[in-house]
């Protein structure tokens, strides 16, 4: 794992070609996605409250939720959300090649995608689809993973996806290796570790799913007295040290003392509401929308991609109305890396709060008076160019949000940044940090977004 981590010059696919294979994938596969009204989606109706469903009572729905809660400035709103029960596969498939691990990417379009063709990870499924619902083919590589020894099995999690804009909605989160030959697909490359982690460092060239799978890998786990790190770099090494660090300035029974007291101290109340009931939104022929122009609209497409198990098909979408910023502010503390992680409060949560990154808000509408801003969101947009060790915008799931990116960061803390810490913020270590993500419902997707696209590597 280790040397694929450092390895970012590949003998079976260099990352030249790889670029040039996925802008030829852009150029090849026909792809095309219209706005529709709701009316005219196929396979889909809008029941007697407003919400979209699909005719098969499967995939997802979009519908209206009333939320109340006693933390923070706005303890009460409605909305609309994406309600998606079922737990998908987002799965890579990886085998060792001339002693080096090699992870089978693929490169695919989501309608929503910002720029059609993204690095994904060989499985990337609902249960719907990979049941065939659709009534099209099965998606490649799923038998490997359905039937799985575990033996075989690197990494097997279940992880949440975006509190804001899906109901308790999680994935499972797979990695495994195998021994036989594999055949390789026209859209599916073998890519090393470091390869990926390069292209994260590449505005919107892989996917959120990839970076969701690929985040909880430990790479502390590899590591033998016998590892080459002749290829580590400076950062990479500072990074692997506070991934050993056991306890940082806080014990992991204070961090979860802290975290337990935020959880039971606050509460979050989560009910339906039909959509054409909620206050401060609208729904016309082709949106569902915020009447202030805020936050996103849920809208119609009809999709037409000529790679898919099913060539074309109708959908609902959640189109951003401004852009999101998500930012780690990071500090040497006694010698080691700690990263500054706030609990967050989400309506979609399963148990009321996550760890999220330092900030994470929406920047459209920044409000004027400093003391209403986000907390740290200044220090964050006014950090010099030698505090930012990484700055990239990365899209979201492009099956279910349309065009949606956000910048993603992580920024060095000076001496200037403010010593007291809000109720809600602590410090971690990336051990800590790795502690959390072995277990469901603890690190957002944002955070682990971030986390995924650390190079360790020179």
């Amino acid at each position: 794992m280790i040397h694929s981590l450092l390895t970012t010059d590949n003998p079976i696919n260099s990352t030249e070609s790889i670029r040039e294979w996925i802008e030829q994938r852009n150029r090849e596969v026909q792809v095309d996605v219209k706005l529709i009204p709701f009316n005219e989606m196929t396979g889909w109706y809008v029941d007697e409250e407003g919400s979209l469903k699909h005719n098969s009572g499967r995939f997802f729905t979009i519908q209206g939720i009333h939320v109340e809660t006693d933390y923070g400035n706005n303890q009460g709103w409605d909305q609309p959300i994406i309600n998606q029960p079922e737990i998908g596969y987002l799965g890579i498939l990886t085998k060792e090649i001339n002693g080096t691990l090699y992870f089978l990417m693929q490169a695919k379009i989501e309608p929503g995608n910002v720029n059609c063709v993204q690095i994904s990870p060989t499985l990337q499924a609902t249960k719907s689809n990979y049941t065939q619902v659709h009534k099209g083919k099965k998606p490649a590589y799923l038998d490997y993973f359905v039937n799985v020894k575990p033996d075989h099995v690197l990494l097997d999690q279940l992880q949440s996806e975006q509190g804001a804009r899906f109901l308790r909605k999680r994935n499972r989160n797979i990695i495994i290796k195998v021994d036989e030959d594999v055949e390789v697909l026209p859209d599916f490359r073998w890519m090393t570790l470091g390869q990926i982690k390069e292209f994260m460092h590449t505005d919107n060239m892989v996917n959120m799913d990839t970076r969701t799978v690929l985040s909880g890998i430990e790479y502390i786990d590899y590591i033998t007295p016998l590892t080459d790190l002749s290829n580590l770099s400076d950062f990479g090494r500072d990074m692997l040290k506070s991934a050993r660090t056991n306890e940082g300035i806080h014990t992991m029974g204070q961090i979860l003392s802290w975290l337990s007291g935020l959880k039971s101290r606050y509460d979050l109340f989560v009910s339906n509401k039909a959509i054409d009931k909620l206050e401060g939104w609208h729904r016309s022929e082709d949106e569902i929308a915020n009447n202030d122009g805020k936050y996103f609209r849920v809208i119609g497409v009809n999709v037409s991609i000529s790679n898919r198990e099913v060539t074309s098909w109708c959908q609902p979408l959640v189109q951003p109305l401004q852009q999101g910023l998500c930012a780690f502010i990071v500090r040497k503390i006694g010698g080691v890396y700690h990263f500054l992680v706030q609990a967050k409060l989400e309506c979609g949560n399963y148990d009321v709060m996550e760890l999220a990154p330092t900030v994470q808000c929406l920047t459209g509408k920044i409000p004027e008076d400093p003391k209403l801003r986000p907390d740290f969101y200044d220090y964050v947009m006014n950090a010099k160019p030698e505090q930012i060790l990484y700055d990239v915008f990365q899209s979201e799931e492009g099956g279910r949000f349309f065009r949606e990116q956000n910048r993603n960061m992580i920024v060095e803390a000076g001496k200037d940044l403010p010593q007291e810490l809000p109720e809600h913020y602590t410090w971690m270590t990336l051990n800590q940090i790795n502690h959390f993500l072995k277990f469901n419902n603890y690190l957002n997707i944002q955070a682990r977004s971030i986390l995924s696209a650390i190079k360790y590597s020179k």
